[in-house]
Parts: structure tokens; sequence; C-alpha cells
């Protein structure tokens, strides 16, 4: 984990990340977008890549973009399988199963 830290530049000034903390650069930001998304990661590590989607226009692009494409395939993806497929299926397992086990 990066831990750079904003520091004062000539002018006196501090970076917004300098303010928080320990800042995410837009590197390591897309490197676990997914896992951010899935809510995959602790909550000190959300804070962190939250902060830096909140002062980072283009990943939080990113990551607005990557939250609506699941939206989009999970309303998209609602196909129900039959269930005379579902029991077609289960039988031709049942089956393998006996006759894997009558072999032994």
């Amino acid at each position: 984990m990066s831990e750079n830290v904003d520091k004062d530049d000539e002018s006196g000034a501090v970076g917004a990340s300098g303010l928080f903390g320990a800042s995410v650069d837009c590197e390591e930001a897309v490197h676990v977008l997914y896992h951010y998304l899935d809510g995959e990661l602790t909550e000190e590590r959300r804070t962190e890549i939250r902060v830096h989607l909140d002062w980072c226009g283009p990943c939080s692009g990113a990551a607005g973009f990557e939250a609506e494409l699941r939206k989009v395939i999970a309303n998209r993806c609602k196909d129900r399988v039959p269930d005379s497929l579902i029991r077609r299926v289960a039988e031709a397992i049942d089956e393998e199963s006996k006759q894997h086990h009558g072999e032994h």
C-alpha cells in the first residue's frame, strides 16, 4: 500500500490528500476498484479509496461507470433456468454418481 503524503510544495500549499493522511494514487485506486465496489476492503482502506475518488474526477468517473455497468448487467442477466433443465442435470449427475460408485 502506498503511504505517500503530499508535502508542502514551494508555495507552502498542502495537497488534498495531505489533509487526510495517507494518500492513494490513481494506479492504486484503479487496481483495487473492483474490490472497493464489491465491499471487500477494510473500512480504513475503503475510506482511503473513497477520499481519492472524491478528489479525482477521472477515477471517480471510472468507479461510477463500473458501478453502473454492474447494475445494467445484473438487471439484464435475470434469465431463469427452466425447472425441466434443472431436473435433467440433477438426474444426469445422480446417474453418473451411481455408475461411479458401482464401479468401485
